[in-house]
């Protein structure tokens, strides 16, 4: 599962392009954020722990970095604030490009903060993590299936097969590694091993079914990729992991909805007025999306 932040932060790259701002000049006061004691300076003006820490937090989501990471990335940063610095000589803070991507940055970093803060103050309950564990709970009944197969291109093949098979039942897995054109599972005599029914074709679940275990498919099995000949090896109830085990992922998912669900609420509150040149590729979707199908 995607990491929360990387779904919905909005910050990227531009964060840099805002620490190089934030240094560009040198009769700037540091912003209150970049606290603690300077890792570097350049033409006096300082590179605060503070700042390499909150781009280490963005790349790295919050993990330690060894040491010589740390310092590769003060490396990094000195280098783009005497090129940041450069820019300010010859006015390029006061260009209109400028301005608009610092326009950019500054909203980013809002939007950034606005959702750590919301996610901060509106944690998932226990209640909730519950309701959702059983409703995905619930979702996974059935049964699942330990099968093996034997797939060839033609059915006088797969045919040929079951008859040596009603003679011969334990030479499943030596005709499998001799026949099968299935690369996948030809090495291990056709074994598929445990599987939902629902992860094969139609017309292989619905023959597997309706096999009693140990038995083969009578006649071949026809689907898109040739001719079976299968065989039910065991099946048991599917059973839903504890919890425990899955409450990490369920939480992160049920943030990412949360925080979706607020994002949406915002959006139909706020009053978006788009220029028709900016909803004009919008016009052409419906087109582009037929010619997928």
């Amino acid at each position: 599962m995607r990491n929360l932040k990387s779904g919905l932060l909005l910050i990227g790259a531009a964060s840099l392009l805002a620490l190089g701002a934030c240094n560009a000049r040198k009769d700037d006061k540091p912003a209150a954020a970049d606290t603690g004691p300077a890792e570097a300076t350049v033409n006096g003006v300082a590179i605060s722990q503070g700042q390499v820490d909150q781009v280490i937090k963005q790349r790295a989501n919050g993990q330690p970095v060894p040491p010589e990471a740390r310092k590769a990335l003060v490396d990094s940063l000195v280098l783009q604030a005497v090129v940041a610095q450069e820019a300010v000589k010859q006015g390029l803070d006061k260009s209109p490009e400028y301005l608009n991507q610092m326009e950019t940055v500054r909203q980013s970093a809002l939007a950034n903060a606005y959702v750590e803060d919301w996610i901060k103050k509106n944690p998932v309950t226990d209640e909730a993590l519950k309701a959702e564990y059983d409703r995905l709970k619930a979702s996974t009944a059935g049964t699942e299936y330990k099968a093996r197969h034997i797939l060839v291109e033609k059915e006088a093949d797969a045919k040929a097969i079951i008859a040596t098979l009603k003679k011969t039942p334990a030479a499943f897995e030596k005709l499998a590694k001799e026949k099968s054109k299935d690369t996948g599972s030809k090495a291990t005599g056709g074994d598929l091993g445990w599987f939902n029914p629902q992860q094969m074709v139609p017309e292989f679940s619905a023959a597997l079914s309706k096999l009693e275990k140990g038995k083969i498919t009578e006649e071949p099995v026809k689907t898109q990729f040739g001719y079976h000949v299968i065989q039910l090896d065991d099946s048991r109830p599917i059973e839903a992991p504890a919890l425990e085990t899955v409450k990490p992922q369920l939480s992160q998912q049920l943030q990412q909805q949360n925080m979706r669900k607020q994002i949406d609420a915002l959006k139909a509150a706020a009053k978006i007025e788009l220029a028709s040149a900016a909803s004009a590729p919008a016009a052409a979707a419906p087109a582009a999306s037929a010619a997928s199908k």
